[in-house]
């Protein structure tokens, strides 16, 4: 009896560990959408003024970070021990999957006028710079887990903003699919990825201290994605 009343109980601690990372991590996204609200090529998007070049200039400066996404997760992967198998499984699964996704972006980058020489030749803007450099000094900590909270923010903006985002630009720019392809891919994709981080955050192998990981490093990048978008150019 001793044994069940303590497996109950941790089982208990865990689902409240979860439900409360759960709230944490709402209260974050309410923040970033706010955030997001304001930036000013969203803003344009939504009142109908976007221009073209908004949207050529937003692929420019996504791509110069994009590029960087499959490295710092392959070298998150690199970091987990054998006593966070799961995890590390994860993320080699998951830089798999992203490794290619640049390549979605400069094919609608060309498809709108744009030159590829140019765009492989761009520099991140500082807003890009910061969340990279961020993201890489991260993966670089002996197992990682506060990345989920990295991937709590940037699958999410994919799977419940971006197809969002590629239809406005169609509606406003009359843009083709192939030239929003990235976009519209990414809420089928990230939708998926969402579902198995969501399985990972509440699989009972969170602890209080990595919830509060999670959350800071999701409140951080938070916070550098909106300014990469703030920062176009710079």
């Amino acid at each position: 009896m001793t044994t069940d009343t303590t497996t109950i109980s941790t089982a208990d601690a865990a689902a409240s560990v979860a439900d409360r990372l759960a709230d944490r991590l709402a209260d974050v996204w309410v923040e970033l959408e706010e955030r997001l609200d304001r930036v000013p090529v969203l803003s344009r998007l939504a009142d109908g003024t976007v221009t073209l070049h908004d949207y050529e200039r937003l692929l420019f400066n996504l791509r110069q970070q994009v590029v960087d996404g499959s490295p710092w997760i392959s070298r998150a992967a690199s970091n987990f021990d054998i006593e966070h198998f799961e995890l590390r499984t994860a993320a080699i699964r998951h830089a798999e999957e992203e490794h290619r996704d640049y390549l979605m972006l400069e094919r609608d980058y060309v498809a709108i006028g744009g030159s590829l020489a140019e765009l492989r030749a761009g520099r991140k803007n500082l807003g890009s710079e910061a969340l990279s450099g961020y993201m890489f000094h991260y993966a670089d900590r002996p197992n990682p887990t506060g990345l989920l909270g990295a991937m709590f923010i940037i699958e999410g903006l994919g799977a419940k903003r971006a197809a969002g985002w590629a239809e406005r630009f169609q509606e406003v720019l009359g843009l083709a699919d192939n030239q929003v392809h990235f976009m519209q891919y990414h809420q089928e994709a990230d939708s998926e990825h969402t579902g198995a981080l969501e399985a990972i955050l509440t699989s009972g192998m969170i602890d209080e201290a990595a919830a509060d990981e999670i959350v800071r490093c999701a409140q951080v990048v938070a916070r550098l994605y909106a300014l990469q978008l703030e920062e176009l150019d710079t």
